[in-house]
C-alpha cells in the first residue's frame, strides 16, 4: 500500500472553458482524479486556495509548496505536485535544492491540454507521476511528462506545440514509460544525509541577463552595477564566450566586490560553459564570474536562490556553486 499526497497548485491541466477562456476551476481536478483510485494506492488531495497560472509564480508560492510538503512529509510515502508547465522547471529545481536530505519521491506533472479536452495529455502524465511517486527508492524531485521521468533540476520546457514539452538536454531520463516502466535506477540519487528542508528568502533579488550583440552587454553591465541584485546569471554565447565590454566586466567586478555571485551560463540548449576553450571566455572569469557548466538557467536560478537563502559564507557559497548538489551539473 502506497500513501500519496497530491498538491494541486494550478495550471492548464485543471482548467475548464469559461466565458473568458481557459481558467482554473476550483474543485474540478480533485473530482477528476478519483479515476485513479485503485487497490494498493491511497491518495489525498490538497487544492491550494489560490490556483494560479504558473507564469505568475513567485517565491511566496515556492514556500507554500515547500511548507505543504514539509508539514506532511512523515505521513506519506510519496508526493505528486500538479503544476502549470510554464515555470514547472523552475519550481522543480527549487524543490530539488530546498528539500535537502529527501528520502521520498516528489514528482511534478501537468499538461499541455486540460483534462476536460478529449485529447488531453494530462491523463498519461498523471498516471506516470503516480507510479513514480510510489517508488520508495526514488529520493529526488522529478518531472513526469510525455512518458519520461526527468530529474527536476535538469529539465527544461522546450516545446509549446507538442506533447513532448519537457526534456533534459544534458542528462539522461530517470525512467521511460512504455508498455512497461523502464526504471533507470543506476541514474537515481542516493539519500544525502538527514532530512533538512530549507525555505527560500522571498526578498532576494536575482536576475538572468542574456547577452545580445550590440547594446546587450552594456545593458547587462549597467544592471549588474546598479547595486539592486543579490545574485545574477549571465547567459553568454557558445562555451561561455562574451565581448570584453568594459561596462559588462565592471558590472561583474562590482557584484563580486559586494559578495554577490554571478554565474556564467550558455544560451545554447546542449553543452556547457568551458572557461579557456576560447580566449573570449576568459574576461568574464577574470572579472569574477563563476562558470556554471551545463546548469540550466532554471536550475541556476534555483540553486542561487536556495543557497543565498541559507546565508552562507562567501567561501562556502563558491564551493557549493562549484559542486553537484542534486545531480544538476556535469562535473
Amino acid at each position: 500500500m502506497s500513501r500519496i499526497l497530491v498538491l494541486y497548485t494550478g495550471g492548464t491541466i485543471g482548467m475548464d472553458h469559461t466565458p473568458d477562456g481557459l481558467a482554473p476551476v476550483p474543485g474540478l481536478l480533485p473530482r477528476l482524479l478519483r479515476r485513479f483510485e485503485r487497490p494498493g494506492l491511497e491518495f489525498d488531495i490538497v487544492e491550494f486556495a489560490q490556483l494560479i497560472d504558473s507564469s505568475a509564480i513567485t517565491p511566496r508560492q515556492w514556500n507554500e509548496i515547500i511548507d505543504a510538503l514539509v508539514s506532511r512529509y512523515a505521513q506519506y510515502d510519496g508526493f505528486v505536485v500538479i503544476h502549470g508547465t510554464d515555470t514547472m522547471a523552475y519550481t522543480a529545481s527549487v524543490l530539488a535544492f530546498a528539500l535537502q536530505g529527501l528520502a521520498k519521491p516528489v514528482v511534478l506533472t501537468g499538461a499541455q491540454l486540460p483534462l476536460v479536452h478529449p485529447r488531453s495529455d494530462g491523463w498519461a502524465n498523471l498516471a506516470d507521476a503516480f507510479e513514480a511517486a510510489c517508488q520508495p527508492d526514488l529520493h529526488e524531485v522529478a518531472i513526469a511528462f510525455n512518458r519520461l521521468l526527468l530529474r527536476g533540476c535538469r529539465a527544461r520546457k522546450l516545446d509549446v506545440e507538442h506533447f513532448d514539452g519537457f526534456n533534459s538536454p544534458n542528462a539522461e531520463p530517470l525512467a521511460e514509460f512504455a508498455i512497461h516502466a523502464h526504471w533507470r535506477r543506476d541514474r537515481w540519487l542516493k539519500q544525502d544525509g538527514g532530512w533538512r528542508p530549507q525555505r527560500v528568502n522571498e526578498e532576494l533579488k536575482l536576475a538572468a541577463l542574456m547577452l545580445t550583440p550590440g547594446y546587450g552587454s552594456a545593458w547587462a553591465g549597467r544592471a549588474l552595477q546598479s547595486g539592486e541584485l543579490d545574485g545574477a546569471i549571465v547567459l553568454s554565447y557558445g562555451s561561455g564566450n562574451a565581448p570584453a565590454d568594459p561596462a559588462l566586466l565592471d558590472g561583474i567586478a562590482a557584484m563580486t566586490a559586494r559578495g554577490c555571485p554571478v554565474l556564467t551560463l550558455t544560451q545554447v540548449v546542449k553543452g556547457a560553459v568551458e572557461v579557456g576553450a576560447y580566449a573570449a571566455s576568459q574576461p568574464l572569469a577574470r572579472a569574477g564570474a563563476l562558470p556554471g557548466g551545463d546548469l540550466t538557467p532554471e536550475a541556476a536560478l534555483a540553486k542561487l536562490h536556495v543557497l543565498l537563502s541559507a546565508a552562507p559564507s562567501a567561501a562556502a557559497l563558491r564551493e557549493a556553486l562549484a559542486c553537484s548538489l542534486r545531480g544538476e551539473i556535469t562535473l
